[in-house]
């Protein structure tokens, strides 16, 4: 069990072999929690949810109801779903999606991803691109990463442009829709 406190907000979570950062909170994740504001009408998609630090945590700003975890593994829809009833906010949508592949949600105000960086870029991409579709205008996309250049070149094509704040080693990237076309194809 794992014991995370980021600002007002503690969370006792449960992990499983298997699931990303099973023996703490991610750094990288930590880092994108630290840069985060909510507003209680944001509608929030927790994109990759793993075992639910980002959903949950989001869940405890705005209306449970207007925040949907996705994971591609049953596992760890399984765990989140736990740990969400376990930290109070049994309201939120949980789902079994690869990427956005098993859902239709759209409108969301941010969308929140620690994508797997450590292969090819056909997940990101996919996360970047969808995603551009799925936010409403004037939603954010925040996106954390070890890897600089690629991401902020893709989120210039398809945001036309992105803030980037570094935190510990990490890339926290900010890419808010400001137009419904993407701005440039690459």
């Amino acid at each position: 069990m794992l014991e995370v406190t980021i600002g007002k907000v503690t969370l006792r979570l449960q992990t499983a072999p298997g699931l990303f950062s099973p023996r703490r909170a991610d750094a990288g994740t930590l880092a994108l929690l630290s840069l985060l504001s909510f507003d209680p009408e944001d509608k929030v998609l927790d994109l990759g949810c793993g075992y639910g630090l980002v959903g949950i945590f989001a869940a405890h700003h705005v209306a449970p109801e207007r925040v949907l975890m996705i994971d591609n593994d049953p596992k760890a829809v399984a765990v989140a779903r736990q740990n969400a009833d376990a930290n109070g906010v049994p309201e939120v949508t949980i789902s079994l999606s690869d990427g956005f592949r098993g859902t239709r949600e759209t409108g969301f105000t941010k969308i929140i991803s620690n994508p797997p960086y450590h292969a090819d870029f056909a997940v990101p991409r996919h996360f970047i691109e969808k995603g551009f579709n799925r936010l409403a205008l004037g939603g954010t996309l925040w996106l954390v990463t070890k890897r600089h250049n690629w991401y902020r070149n893709k989120l210039a094509a398809i945001f036309g442009g992105c803030r980037v704040h570094q935190i510990d080693g990490y890339h926290v990237f900010e890419a808010t829709k400001l137009r419904s076309r993407y701005a440039r194809l690459r």
